[in-house]
């Protein structure tokens, strides 16, 4: 049967604590390219952000240093150009909507070079203070959104599996912003909208993952006989075909999103939306199954009762001369005693059956007879 027919059938037996040490520093590598571009590039925050004045207009067949040029003349050198759409052009300059005089006489610079009326030429103009506000708003957001989080994952779980949640969103942001940063892709309302929505989904993923980790860790048959790490490898490999089916599902509609939308319509804040949101849900389900899983089983393992645990397993795989994943797997199956006593023939000589009474009859000659039983008299 191939990796695909039981991943279908929801039987895969895939290693997870195995992959969770490549997926570490495959995790590190993302996170400091993330971090390194935040630092040496910075973010490209949109108006609403920082405030200014943004034209947008069509310009077909003029090119990028055309407008470039027609700026230096109006002292905007240092404005940014985009094209949008194909052939729209979209200044943004630092200009505050007090200034209308500089406001018109770039209008009247792009009209010249687009061959378009100054009606025709789309501008708006958010102040630096709007913008701050927004800013603060949008940092208070995320603050709230871990704060809430925190606190309702404590007390559905443990504050452990809060933690491990918070260290996989994170992450997600980390990255997330990192790939912004280093692509120079802009950050809108939209932009910070998305954001939240992958945290949110991020966060659904990685609760399955942790709920069912807790359906396992309360029956009896694992009580004592398996440790944190090999329950949480049993949940990861339950819920893999979820949450494949859930990445799927989720990636289609956003891929039609950002190819419809940006090639055929040519709706910019669309694009903006769907960018954030296909990073977002990769970045993610990746998460949910190598940063919160192996972040809680490490919290968890840390505990004195999941230490004596482990070292009672041990003791017992030694004796027997096995591993400590085979004393694991026969508590999973169910059939501890059959599966330890196959292993433990591996390890220890042929010993006879022991005899139980009346396993053996001898056998009966013809002509026997056989007295019948005693009845039992029934008291009155």
């Amino acid at each position: 049967m191939s990796w695909f027919q039981r991943l279908w059938r929801n039987q895969t037996k895939v290693n997870f604590p195995e992959l969770w040490k490549k997926a570490f520093f495959l995790s590190a590598a993302f996170m400091l390219i993330g971090i390194a571009a935040l630092l040496v590039r910075g973010v490209n925050l949109g108006i609403e952000f920082e405030g200014g004045t943004v034209w947008e207009t069509a310009a077909p067949n003029i090119a990028t240093g055309e407008v470039r040029d027609a700026l230096r003349e109006v002292g905007q050198v240092n404005a940014k150009i985009q094209f949008v759409g194909g052939d729209v052009v979209r200044v943004r300059a630092e200009l505050d909507s007090t200034d209308a005089a500089s406001v018109a006489t770039v209008s009247a610079a792009l009209s010249a070079l687009t061959q378009q009326s100054i009606d025709d030429i789309s501008f708006n103009s958010i102040s630096a203070s709007w913008g701050g506000e927004i800013t603060g708003k949008a940092i208070r957001a995320l603050i709230v959104f871990f704060v809430v989080v925190a606190i309702y994952i404590t007390l559905g779980l443990e504050w452990r599996m809060a933690v491990a949640a918070l260290i996989a969103v994170a992450h997600d942001i980390v990255i997330t912003v990192g790939l912004y940063a280093l692509f120079q892709f802009e950050i809108t309302p939209a932009t910070v909208i998305a954001f939240l929505t992958i945290m949110g989904y991020s966060l659904y993923d990685t609760l399955v993952v942790f709920d069912k980790n807790r359906d396992y860790q309360r029956r009896s048959a694992l009580i004592g006989r398996a440790t944190y790490t090999h329950i949480m490898n049993l949940a990861l490999n339950t819920v893999l075909l979820r949450s494949v089916n859930t990445t799927i599902t989720s990636v289609l509609p956003v891929l039609a999103m950002l190819i419809i939308g940006t090639l055929v319509l040519g709706a910019v804040t669309l694009a903006e939306f769907a960018v954030a949101l296909l990073i977002g849900l990769l970045v993610g389900t990746y998460s949910s199954l190598f940063v919160a899983s192996p972040a809680a089983a490490w919290l968890k393992e840390r505990q004195q009762s999941q230490i004596e645990l482990r070292e009672r397993l041990e003791a017992r795989a030694q004796s027997r001369g096995i591993t400590v994943q085979e004393v694991e797997a026969a508590a999973v199956s169910g059939s501890s005693t059959t599966s330890l006593s196959a292993a433990d023939s591996r390890s220890q000589p042929d010993r006879p059956a022991a005899k139980r009474p009346g396993a053996a009859r001898r056998p009966i000659s013809a002509g026997t007879i056989i007295p019948p039983r005693p009845r039992k008299r029934k008291r009155r």
